[in-house]
């Protein structure tokens, strides 16, 4: 089936072997310019077209032939000859996880204005562990929610959950990244119930509190 040339594309989300081999590489203290690029701007493409697509719907749609912003209603339309009725534009971005609140658009705004500035390996190495360890954010509660990576990494959330505490380090890997894992794994304990080894790990914890509590009732009632 050909596609509508008229519909707006949107950057996909990056695989997980290329996020795999990256983290590989990394643990064993290698930094290979080039994956790390291929990484950072595929991260970068994606994190673009979120932004993009938040805008459309907030009111300001771009033409997908010369990238002008076109009024918002029943028919977009723009000088250049280009016209879409908005509902089979915003088809294209229902249920591609590329939505979010504003926190989650500040943090992909850091990553496009500073990846392509970023001169050293680490550096742009750091900057994409960062981003991919990053949440979504209850206002109200100024908590984390959802983790970011599902917006940017192929897979259902709970895959993402799963690859990103699966990625390899090691004791070369880039100073700074285990501490940003640290930090990833606190923001999923917030809400434990929503990803299942977190729901092992917190059922285990709980198992052992009661043991250790069953045990010290029983030595209280010997003496």
């Amino acid at each position: 089936m050909t596609r509508d040339p008229r519909l707006p594309t949107w950057a996909p989300c990056v695989p997980q072997r290329l996020i795999r081999r990256l983290y590989e590489t990394d643990a064993k203290g290698i930094y290979d310019d080039e994956l790390i690029d291929e990484v950072g701007y595929a991260l970068f493409a994606r994190c673009e077209s979120f932004i993009t697509a938040n805008r459309a719907v907030a009111g300001e749609p771009p033409c997908p032939l010369c990238g002008q912003t076109v009024p918002r209603q029943e028919v977009l339309r723009c000088p250049c000859g280009w016209e879409l009725p908005w509902p089979d534009y915003f088809k294209t971005i229902q249920h591609k996880q590329l939505s979010g609140a504003e926190p989650v658009l500040a943090q992909f705004r850091d990553f496009v204005a500073k990846f392509p500035a970023a001169r050293t390996p680490r550096e742009k190495l750091l900057l994409i562990d960062r981003l991919i360890h990053g949440f979504h954010w209850y206002y109200k509660t100024q908590s984390p929610t959802r983790p970011v990576a599902v917006n940017l990494i192929e897979g259902r959330l709970r895959e993402v959950v799963d690859f990103l505490d699966s990625l390899t380090y090691g004791d070369q890997s880039t100073p700074g990244t285990r501490q940003i894992r640290e930090q990833w794994c606190k923001g999923l304990e917030v809400n434990p119930d929503w990803y299942p080894s977190r729901r092992a790990a917190k059922k285990d914890t709980e198992v052992a509190r009661e043991t250790r509590e069953t045990t010290r009732k029983g030595r209280g009632n010997k003496t």
